[in-house]
């Protein structure tokens, strides 16, 4: 966005420190857990709760079985409350935490995954089909490199 490129380097880094934005999509059978592992690694009130139906089609997002699956999105914004929060760790724990129950992170939030971890969330077999068929990768960043601030950086 526009803000984020006029802002300096400490102000990007306090803000990166003291604020979340995230959105998590699990399972609905693993919320009871999701909840408690935002509690213990961000503890940030109120959340967004938003159930939805994730069809089982091919793409990026998809269910780990051949059905439709009921997911929730967990959505935390704001300032965390866990005593020495370290924006890094803290994400990295709850982004392993969801793709062990294969989940997924919204794309418009601050990844801390490295490339092997992001595909092991993801599923880019389609997407690096296409890539290839329609010569897009010497044209344009694989989607990694759009979204992880490690790539950017």
């Amino acid at each position: 966005s526009l803000l984020k490129l006029t802002q300096g380097e400490t102000l990007r880094k306090l803000y990166e420190q003291h604020h979340v934005v995230q959105d998590m999509l699990v399972p609905m059978k693993c919320l009871q857990q999701a909840l408690h592992t935002f509690q213990n690694d961000i503890h940030v009130y109120p959340i967004w709760l938003c159930p939805f139906i994730l069809p089982s089609q091919p793409g990026l997002v998809h269910p780990k079985g051949n059905e439709a699956e009921l997911y929730i999105d967990i959505g935390a914004y704001g300032e965390p409350r866990v005593k020495h929060f370290e924006a890094r760790s803290c994400m990295r724990q709850l982004e392993k935490f969801v793709r062990s129950v294969h989940g997924f992170q919204m794309l418009y939030a601050d990844c801390y995954m490295n490339r092997e971890e992001f595909w092991e969330m993801f599923d880019g077999s389609l997407y690096h089909k296409l890539r290839e068929k329609l010569g897009c990768q010497d044209a344009f960043p694989e989607v990694y490199d759009k979204i992880c601030k490690a790539a950017r950086h």
